[in-house]
């Protein structure tokens, strides 16, 4: 038997979550609830909140949905592997693309870095954190990845915890088997990923990166792909290897 329930339809609210409770719902909640998925009063739903785990809710309201009452605690709540995906932005269709798919993947963070070649200088993280929440309501995800401020690849860099390893996803670096770099390794204090823009970084900007402490240089095969498309390839080495894809 599955250990989700993908048939009921999964809310996230920012308030707290306990036996007895009831959370009022805002209007994009209600429509969502009444006209797109044309529930009514004791239609049953799960909530979650990224603190609190997921629990059976029933909708309470006379005319439209207005709040749910809290029943019992489904599942109990979760932590997120300590990896960080560090990216360049992209354009709005392709980034909404890369955050929803980093969120499935098991990213504890997405971070924005500014490079020499980045083609995206404004980014609006709080469409970033929307796709964040609605890639967990639709997936069974309990703990909601955080999303970080843009800042530089200098600043970055220089604001990483000491120890951390860095995976830096260069298509130059001259390694034939991915899985054993990752496995000789041997991360101990959490993961920072980082995908550079399509056009790739500056000579001076990988000189840089090979310069850090615990760092591993990673190629993603003998295929250039898109930025999106490396993300997804990426996250999903780092998780099979060294990340909580391994159980435990």
């Amino acid at each position: 038997m599955s250990r989700y329930d993908f048939n009921s339809p999964r809310l996230f609210v920012d308030a707290a979550l306990a036996s007895g409770g009831q959370v009022p719902l805002d209007r994009d909640q209600s429509n969502y609830l009444g006209n797109v998925l044309r529930l009514s009063a004791g239609a049953g739903v799960l909530a979650f909140n990224g603190r609190d785990g997921e629990w059976r809710a029933v909708i309470a309201g006379r005319k439209r949905p207005e709040a749910l009452e809290i029943e019992q605690q489904t599942r109990p709540q979760d932590s997120l592997p300590d990896l960080t995906y560090a990216f360049a932005p992209l354009k709005h269709a392709r980034l909404d693309y890369m955050t929803q798919k980093a969120v499935e993947m098991g990213a504890g963070r997405l971070q924005p870095v500014l490079t020499r070649h980045t083609q995206v200088h404004r980014l609006n993280t709080e469409r970033m954190r929307a796709n964040v929440i609605e890639a967990a309501e639709q997936c069974g995800i309990l703990s909601l990845a955080e999303v970080g401020e843009p800042m530089t690849l200098e600043r970055f860099l220089a604001a990483r915890p000491d120890g951390r390893l860095l995976v830096f996803c260069d298509e130059d670096a001259e390694i034939a088997d991915p899985v054993a770099a990752l496995q000789a390794a041997k991360p101990a204090a959490g993961i920072d990923l980082l995908v550079g823009p399509e056009g790739g970084f500056a000579e001076d900007e990988r000189k840089t990166l090979l310069e850090q402490s615990a760092i591993l240089r990673l190629a993603l095969g003998p295929r250039i792909m898109r930025a999106d498309t490396a993300a997804v390839a990426a996250l999903a080495l780092v998780q099979a290897v060294v990340g909580d894809w391994r159980g435990g």
